[in-house]
């Protein structure tokens, strides 16, 4: 927080706009338009209900199949399933931790019909966004971007959450900018904004009384809200350079253990909003994980994502595991899942060339989440990345 924001809380407060109307909720949708680059947004709860809407707009039904990436939080695929669709999920690949095109492409191969895909940025970092919506315009199939970590950062020069039909940006607490909840549904579609913002307040008719002809939701985002969010917005540029420049200092303290940052591709830029580590796969000592515990066993010149974060933990520095894919969740265990290699569901023991057939099962094994905050110091930092080195000794 940077002190603005009250501000305009206070504004919201002094003239009485706190429910769903009001100058920061529109200041907020003209600020996101601006920034971002695109020709409508709308203002609402949180980034999950931006995407339940971006779901009920590409017109998914009961039973149909719908491509999501894998390797993400599960709000980037429970609106599937709000709709009655069926996650189909989509294997990772290393170059940036995101949703494979290859893997897509043969998605596509074995499920033709198939009419949206849902790809998130993951950690702030785009995915190859022109291949993928590239595939989707082949296969017509809409495309929908859940840019909810990757506000501010730019694919080939464009803001990611404008290569969707329908885009999502999120400002829950955790995020580059944050109004402690509350998102954003950006098209470029005035009709697509419009039906938005009609379910998002329950759907009620131009009528003198309560009429409805549809079901609504309760989504709108609130004045108060809409007011922190609008005093973050002028430091978002801020928040990056920060989160950038921890993401390097944690690169050049670690440059000579035997782990990998998460990857930034020469074809865009990340707003870097969490630095994660890959143990190398010949560094990692025995390890195993339940769905709720992991045991591992210390060896000398090695580790594993588990001793790291227990020592963050026992200095209160708090890291986290990377996002548990999706086709490993127990509730969508069954869904399909799709890799460069094969289809259905991975033998998730096999190796081609050195190269797990499951790769975001792979990076959640070995990969982590450090500290991120930008409200960090560099001699904190200091004492994290010290941690860190010494799990290998």
């Amino acid at each position: 927080m940077h002190g603005e924001e009250i501000e305009y809380v206070k504004e919201a407060y002094e003239t009485n706009w706190m429910s769903t109307v009001g100058e920061n909720i529109n200041e907020v949708e003209k600020l996101s338009r601006e920034y971002v680059g695109c020709k409508h947004a709308v203002a609402l709860s949180s980034g999950t209900a931006a995407l339940h809407l971006a779901m009920k707009l590409a017109g998914v039904k009961r039973g149909d199949y719908v491509f999501c990436s894998d390797m993400t939080f599960a709000a980037t695929v429970n609106p599937v399933v709000y709709e009655g669709g069926i996650p189909v999920f989509i294997d990772t690949e290393y170059e940036t931790w995101n949703m494979d095109p290859i893997a897509l492409e043969k998605a596509f191969q074995i499920y033709p019909d198939v009419k949206v895909v849902v790809v998130a940025n993951l950690y702030g970092t785009p995915a190859k966004l022109d291949e993928i919506k590239k595939i989707c315009d082949q296969h017509h199939a809409i495309l929908i971007e859940d840019a909810a970590e990757s506000l501010g950062a730019t694919y080939k020069g464009q803001q990611t959450g404008t290569f969707g039909t329908y885009n999502v940006i999120s400002f829950n607490g955790n995020k580059i900018i944050t109004g402690s909840s509350g998102g954003m549904l950006l098209t470029d579609s005035e009709e697509a904004a419009n039906k938005a913002r009609k379910w998002s307040t329950q759907a009620r008719e131009n009528a003198p009384w309560y009429q409805h002809e549809e079901i609504g939701y309760n989504y709108r985002m609130s004045n108060v809200i809409a007011g922190v969010v609008r005093g973050q917005y002028k430091y978002l540029d801020e928040h990056i350079k920060q989160k950038k420049a921890i993401y390097e200092r944690y690169k050049e303290g670690l440059k000579d253990l035997p782990v990998t940052m998460n990857p930034i591709p020469d074809n865009c830029e990340p707003n870097y909003w969490l630095s994660c580590l890959l143990i190398d796969e010949d560094a990692m000592c025995k390890t195993n994980r339940s769905e709720n515990e992991a045991l591992y066993i210390k060896e000398h010149g090695k580790s594993c994502p588990t001793e790291i974060l227990e020592t963050l933990a026992r200095y209160n520095a708090e890291g986290r595991p990377i996002w548990k894919p999706m086709h490993m969740q127990p509730i969508y265990r069954m869904n399909p899942f799709i890799t460069r290699h094969g289809n259905g569901r991975a033998n998730t023991n096999a190796y081609i060339a050195g190269a797990s057939l499951d790769i975001g099962m792979d990076i959640f094994n070995r990969g982590l989440c450090l500290p991120s905050d930008n409200k960090m110091t560099p001699e904190q930092q200091d004492k994290i990345i010290e941690m860190i080195r010494s799990c290998f000794e």
